[in-house]
């Protein structure tokens, strides 16, 4: 390289912990990479980091990059300091979608890699915290090129900006035998439908859809998406007493005791005095402990759906807010279902997009203006089964239940009058 090479001694340091470092991987960039101008790139970034460290300030600003046709799917990042660090100057990132379960295949990622190798700094990250793909660093001419290229060969750029943001799905029935959903036919439908959303911002704030196939919530989807799908069933957990009796066999009771029945939330399992387990499946809340230490032996029932939650987040407006349940079972086996699913989904985007604030979340909306608000302004009646914080107070009045009771029966058979009449 003719450009002698930044000194970076405060970011060295970060590269002498146990741990990999990001600096590594860009100093591989600088000294090893065979374009000039990749390495010419990375020099000046370090260089701009190592400034940054020493002045303990962050010299990026915003801007306005896009490509044609789309409103967002890019982060622009202009330095203030482009004098000093001329070849990354223009560092903007391109989020761009991933398949459905991060399903790859080895040529596609070399295809992609060489794509940004080409238009790019070479810095990617698989995958960003909203699941996109993270390109890091391009220019304003070469970022119009390289979304050109990559979506000449099938990939879009993803959500940035307040829109409907990329959505994203487990790893699911392909790999799992937890799974009790098809996620990637909810994801793929769902990006169908919102793929307008996604690449022109026009709502109040972002808006994430996650699925995940069961109760582990492997996508983190009920505190990190407005709108969470989870996968569940809602017969009894089957179980195959013959593998319970071998992995206490292999165990010990004493470690089922320990590590299954006892850690159970609501203590609904008993190992037997014969090494088989009942379960009172009354009072199971899927919280998939035992069926993850025992995954031979436990697994789902065969009466398999959603439970779809609203209201996900992080710190915002106000604290962190984990999904509240609107729907607490719904079967997916039929093209109708998966219809009602985008009616649910368009019905919350199009009254938060109303009744949001701007920079508000959409259970942020809901702490704000009530969840029965909420689900009278999208359509769903109220159901008993709807719990934010299950089986948290025992100090709840029941006086006056049956008299409430009684009113929501008569109010329903109205309402079913009513809708005979029309």
């Amino acid at each position: 390289m003719a450009k002698d090479l930044h000194d970076t001694p405060m970011l060295d340091e970060l590269e002498s912990g146990p741990w990999p470092s990001f600096i590594s991987g860009i100093k591989r960039l600088r000294d090893q990479h065979g374009d000039e101008r990749i390495r010419g790139v990375a020099n000046d970034l370090l260089g701009q980091l190592e400034h940054s460290y020493e002045t303990r300030k962050g010299y990026w600003k915003g801007g306005t990059i896009s490509v044609y046709g789309y409103g967002g799917g890019i982060i622009p990042r202009f330095s203030e300091v482009g004098q000093q660090f001329p070849e990354s100057k223009e560092f903007h990132t391109l989020r761009v979608q991933p398949p459905a379960g991060n399903y790859y295949t080895t040529d596609i990622l070399r295809q992609l890699a060489d794509s940004w190798e080409k238009w790019g700094s070479g810095l990617v990250t698989f995958h960003g915290q909203t699941g996109n793909i993270m390109f890091i660093g391009a220019d304003s001419t070469n970022t119009q090129h390289f979304f050109d290229e990559i979506n000449d060969y099938g990939w879009d750029l993803g959500g940035a900006g307040p829109c409907v943001r990329t959505g994203m799905s487990c790893v699911g029935a392909a790999r799992c035998e937890m799974s009790n959903c098809n996620e990637h036919r909810i994801h793929r439908t769902l990006l169908t439908r919102f793929t307008d959303d996604i690449h022109r911002p026009a709502l109040p704030y972002k808006f994430k859809f996650k699925v995940s196939g069961c109760p582990n919530d492997c996508m983190n989807s009920i505190e990190r998406s407005d709108f969470a799908i989870i996968g569940t069933w809602r017969d009894d957990m089957k179980i195959d007493q013959e593998e319970v009796k071998a992995f206490v066999a292999k165990k010990g009771r004493q470690y089922v005791l320990d590590n299954v029945t006892s850690r159970c939330p609501t203590n609904c399992m008993t190992l037997n005095d014969d090494d088989t387990l009942s379960v009172d499946n009354r009072n199971c809340v899927k919280c998939m402990h035992c069926l993850n230490v025992m995954p031979k032996a436990l697994h789902p029932g065969d009466d398999k759906g959603i439970s779809i939650l609203i209201g996900g987040k992080r710190t915002l407006k106000i604290g962190d807010l984990m999904g509240t349940v609107i729907v607490p079972f719904m079967k997916m086996e039929t093209d109708e279902d998966y219809q009602r699913l985008v009616e649910i989904a368009e019905n919350t985007i199009d009254f938060w997009a109303e009744n949001g604030l701007e920079h508000e979340r959409c259970g942020e909306m809901i702490e704000r203006i009530g969840l029965v608000n909420f689900l009278e302004g999208i359509g769903l009646e109220v159901d008993p089964n709807m719990v934010q914080h299950p089986r948290k107070s025992s100090y709840i009045r029941t006086d006056g239940w049956d008299e409430e009771a009684e009113k929501w029966f008569r109010r329903k058979a109205e309402d079913k009058q009513k809708a005979v009449g029309a």
